[in-house]
């Protein structure tokens, strides 16, 4: 008979996840600006409540993406797990998002192609039939620095693009991402690809290109709030955006334009008109070179 266990549903960037509740001591939110300064930091731990507590964000831990920036210019503050431990170690887990109060799951042992992965320790069936996954908070500090080290390799890969004339194309198309991309290495430039708004987000993180392709209809966050996300961010709001999109009526274009896109262009675009306005905007000598 499969086992029941009271468990905490969080949020780490688009995913859900079950906390058993055992492993919890209490939930605390914290100010996002202090916890970004500290991931910045060296700092072992963070002190809030009087206590000095290892902390850890999980989106980190699960794929290597650091807490994003834009995040600490909202006023929201972010909850982080202090969580039970008999070792005497203060160590917590931030969070993006508490998204179910206590829940009870019914435990099912992972398959064989799961059993090694440290710091899940089962799965549950939600309602809806999707799979659920069982976090064992201790396995999972205990691998995060492990992990960190994994992550901190991938970042290097995304620093690397951050070159001089490196255009970023932000398109939930597969077909748009290629031939653009093609088209930009063809004249020249280093290409960054993102298959959506979120997507472009967390490589901001990390890489900072010359110029935006923008696209306005993407799932998860549209090309109008990356806009204004870019805007509204001081590391990042120097970047030229060149909005590119099926919308082409005059409500979208002013929208656009209110939120500080440079220019705007209709789809399918002329590639010559494209590299003259990328070229305007990076103020480089207009000239466009044909595949031999």
């Amino acid at each position: 008979m499969p086992l029941q266990s009271d468990a905490l549903v969080v949020r780490a960037a688009d995913r859900y996840y079950a906390i058993p509740l055992v492993q919890i001591e209490r939930v605390v939110r914290i100010n996002p600006e202090k916890l970004y300064d500290y991931y910045q930091s060296n700092d072992a731990t963070l002190n809030f409540e009087d206590n000095d507590y290892r902390v850890r964000y999980l989106n980190e831990i699960l794929s290597g993406n650091k807490l994003n920036e834009l995040v600490v210019n909202t006023n929201t503050s972010l909850p982080v797990i202090i969580i039970k431990n008999r070792t005497g170690q203060n160590i917590a887990l931030q969070v993006d998002q508490i998204a179910g109060s206590r829940i009870e799951v019914v435990v099912k042992p992972l398959g064989q192609q799961f059993s090694n992965l440290s710091g899940i320790s089962a799965a549950t069936i939600m309602g809806d039939g999707s799979v659920m996954l069982i976090l064992d908070l201790i396995a999972l500090m205990r691998n995060a620095p492990v992990l960190k080290e994994v992550a901190s390799s991938t970042g290097s890969k995304h620093r690397r693009l951050e070159s001089q004339s490196t255009v970023m194309v932000v398109d939930d198309s597969v077909t748009v991402r290629k031939v653009t991309s093609r088209f930009l290495e063809r004249q020249g430039y280093k290409v960054a690809v993102a298959k959506d708004g979120v997507d472009a987000i967390e490589i901001l993180q990390e890489t900072i290109p010359d110029l935006i392709l923008l696209d306005i209809e993407m799932p998860r966050m549209d090309g109008f709030e990356v806009a204004i996300q870019i805007r509204h961010n001081k590391r990042l709001q120097h970047i030229p955006i060149i909005m590119i999109t099926s919308r082409t009526g005059e409500k979208h274009r002013e929208r656009a334009l209110e939120i500080g896109v440079n220019d705007y262009m209709g789809k399918p675009f002329q590639e010559n008109e494209l590299l003259n306005k990328i070229q305007t905007l990076l103020g480089e000598e207009v000239s466009l070179t044909h595949e031999g």
